[in-house]
């Protein structure tokens, strides 16, 4: 007998769908705002996770694209997400008008999607945020003033810049500039003007960035302020000895020290300056480090830094310590505020505006850079995978100034109020055609009822109450849930090779769990890692640690249910991994569809050379399950290239990849192959891998 199918068996427009990604990719933090609250990694496209949604949802003769941008009602269709991440699954499977059960290993995951989820009144929040604007916005400011040079007024301060200075074998201090030019607009070809500072007087000038041969107006000095002491990871004495950088850092002290040599300040006229450090700059620093010693610093983290990928390069420049990121003022004023959220009386709000702080965390320490005028100014630390130490650090201001980027105030109404506002009127992108269906505008459209899940704590309460959710923190190989009980299971697994969630988000664990652990059991470990995480750079492992996962899925799912995970890897390794996982749980890939995933500058670093912005969608069923489900009428490798080439969208190498080996997988569909055998049907069959 053939079960019920789904319209994700047979058809999805991944073409109209990678439009929409496309568009919904250029400013994700603006278009799904509920998932970008809180830092997290990979977070999906919701558009994509909406439409994949509708796949396994409608059935089968259904157009997704028909119901993309209607309001939908699907009562008791049950999704589930075993690594639920941001909450991209949970959150459009609300959208929709289904109940979600989401699961995370992670306790910043499980905690930052509640709190997304979190329905709070714009106004309540405006009533809270001044009261802290009253209590401790003043204190943290008057650490962020300098003197204005033109009227010696105190002036608030946007950002300092700072440098490591390091020792060379002669007993010289050096600075760690790679060249002298320190600030220049995003766009320099149109607007040439950059800030340079002077190697032999340290003042501040301003020049063209492109500039080989200027000479300082101060000290009269000519350089070139393109060429510096270091050099990629080395660093020239004046002595002309060259040396490893890594190799002058001592083990087992503390990391290298810095040299404040500019700040950026906003006069009363609304003018950005750059200035001079003076006395008054290194004295009010100094305060700041004074009052740190005089404070209780039961806020300040104490969670050492776990080996790992991710953070051994932070560990080789002595930060041993999660507090070593920060710098003296910013402990303090971090504490401040912080203290300050505590005294919140009502817990729900309070972990709002917890949660805020923790995302304020990324841009204010020591491992930010500038990223240039005309641009959001701070590249926040996660901008690498690795933890990397920056040699020209800025330090943000911490509560900020309406100029600021990056700031407690800033990421209040761009963040916080902004996902709140989401909730209420959730939308979508919408393309305006002209008649020959040519795209001509976009627009937002609310395609969905206001988001206001009821946030249950059992399966009982979840299958007896409307809109609700149902959220763990754990192990998804070991879930709480009945058998034969989820209707779909959509998700997108961790990265396999060395992309580690937990070393990178013990980070805000170091100080969310003293501060959450009475409340919420998740934070009572001692950093956010576990035994079970599936994440492993040996492909074999990783597989088995996601079979178990799969296993799990399998069991809850209903027998015509299907499960639908979203993936890519530019290596045959990953492929072959994804595939045992599949049918050692008991899964049979169906399908699959490459729909448009993210930027190419946000993929991740193994695929630097050949950045990948295409997912996979791999459609699985029960392996004992009749089916109607057929491949796509797209057969070859060519016609999906051709697809979205002709459509404007760019292919590397490894996108093709990601295509052909999807492809090829499918093709095994009903086999029994052990890992090595697929390894080698993919590296033999792909034309990509072999150059054809």
């Amino acid at each position: 007998m053939i079960t019920n199918s789904r319209t994700i068996e047979h058809n999805f427009p991944f073409l109209e769908i990678s439009k929409i990604a496309k568009q919904e990719s250029w400013r994700k933090e603006i278009n799904r705002p509920i998932y970008h609250f809180h830092k997290w990694w990979a977070i999906r496209l919701g558009s994509v996770f909406r439409s994949i949604l509708l796949g396994v949802l409608l059935e089968e003769k259904k157009n997704i694209i028909d119901f993309f941008h209607k309001k939908n009602n699907f009562g008791e269709k049950i999704i589930f997400d075993p690594f639920m991440g941001s909450g991209t699954t949970i959150g459009e499977a609300v959208k929709l008008g289904a109940k979600a059960v989401g699961c995370d290993i992670n306790p910043i995951s499980t905690y930052i999607v509640d709190q997304a989820l979190e329905n709070i009144s714009e106004f309540e929040l405006d009533k809270q945020y001044k009261r802290l604007e009253d209590s401790v916005k003043k204190s943290i400011q008057s650490y962020y003033l300098t003197n204005d040079p033109f009227t010696g007024e105190l002036i608030p301060v946007l950002y300092y810049f700072w440098v490591k200075i390091i020792e060379c074998p002669n007993g010289e201090v050096v600075p760690l500039f790679s060249k002298y030019i320190f600030s220049k607009n995003a766009y320099p070809k149109k607007k040439p003007e950059a800030q340079i500072i002077c190697p032999f007087c340290w003042s501040i000038f301003t020049g063209r960035y492109d500039s080989s041969r200027t000479t300082c107006p101060f000290c009269k000095i000519a350089f070139n302020p393109q060429i510096a002491r270091v050099n990629g990871q080395f660093i020239t004495c004046s002595d002309g000895t060259r040396h490893k950088i890594k190799e002058l850092v001592n083990e087992g002290k503390k990391p290298l020290k810095h040299k404040m040599y500019a700040i950026m300040a906003l006069r009363n006229n609304g003018e950005k300056i750059y200035i001079k450090p003076n006395d008054f700059d290194l004295k009010l620093y100094n305060n700041a480090k004074s009052k740190l010693k005089e404070r209780e610093n039961f806020l300040i983290p104490k969670l050492k830094i776990r080996p790992g990928h991710n953070t051994n390069q932070a560990i080789g420049y002595n930060y041993l310590y999660w507090k070593d990121f920060f710098n003296d003022r910013q402990l303090l004023c971090l504490s401040l505020l912080l203290e300050s959220i505590l005294q919140i009386k009502n817990t729900k709000i309070r972990d709002q505006f917890i949660c805020l702080f923790s995302s304020t965390l990324e841009f204010n320490n020591m491992f930010c850079s500038f990223k240039g005028e005309g641009t959001g100014a701070v590249r926040h630390l996660f901008s690498n995978h690795i933890l990397k130490p920056e040699r020209t650090p800025i330090e943000n201001s911490i509560w900020g100034t309406h100029k600021s980027s990056g700031t407690f105030s800033t990421l209040y109404r761009s963040r916080l109020l902004k996902a709140k506002s989401y909730l209420n009127k959730p939308f979508e992108i919408n393309f305006e055609k002209d008649i020959f269906g040519n795209i001509i505008d976009t627009n937002k459209i609310v395609a969905s009822e206001p988001i206001r899940p009821s946030k249950v704590n059992s399966w009982k309460d979840l299958k007896g109450i409307d809109n609700s959710i149902l959220l763990f923190n754990g192990d998804s190989s070991k879930i709480n849930i009945p058998d034969k009980s989820i209707n779909a299971v959509v998700t997108d697994p961790p990265y396999f090779d060395f992309i580690n969630y937990s070393e990178l988000s013990d980070f805000f664990f170091a100080w969310l769990a003293p501060v959450l652990k009475n409340r919420f059991s998740f934070f009572n470990s001692s950093d956010s890692s576990s035994n079970a995480e599936v994440q492993h750079k040996n492909s074999l492992i990783y597989s088995r640690l996601l079979a178990n996962v799969f296993i799990e899925c399998y069991r809850v799912l209903k027998d015509d249910g299907i499960m639908v995970f979203t993936f890519h890897h530019s290596k045959p390794e990953g492929w072959a991994a994804i595939y045992q996982s599949i049918i050692v749980s008991g899964f049979e890939l169906k399908t699959f569809y490459p729909v448009y995933a993210e930027l190419s500058a946000s993929s991740p670093k193994y695929a630097a050379n050949s950045p990948i912005s295409i997912d996979s969608l791999l459609v699985c069923k029960k392996s004992n399950c009749e089916s109607k489900s057929k491949n796509n009428k797209f057969n070859y490798l060519d016609n999906y290239i051709n697809e979205f080439l002709e459509n404007d969208f760019s292919l590397s190498n490894n996108d093709k990849f990601v295509i052909e080996a999807s492809l090829l997988l499918v093709q095994l569909n009903g086999s029994r192959l052990s890992y090595d055998e697929v390894l080698d049907y993919i590296t033999k069959n792909s034309s990509i891998i072999n150059g054809n």
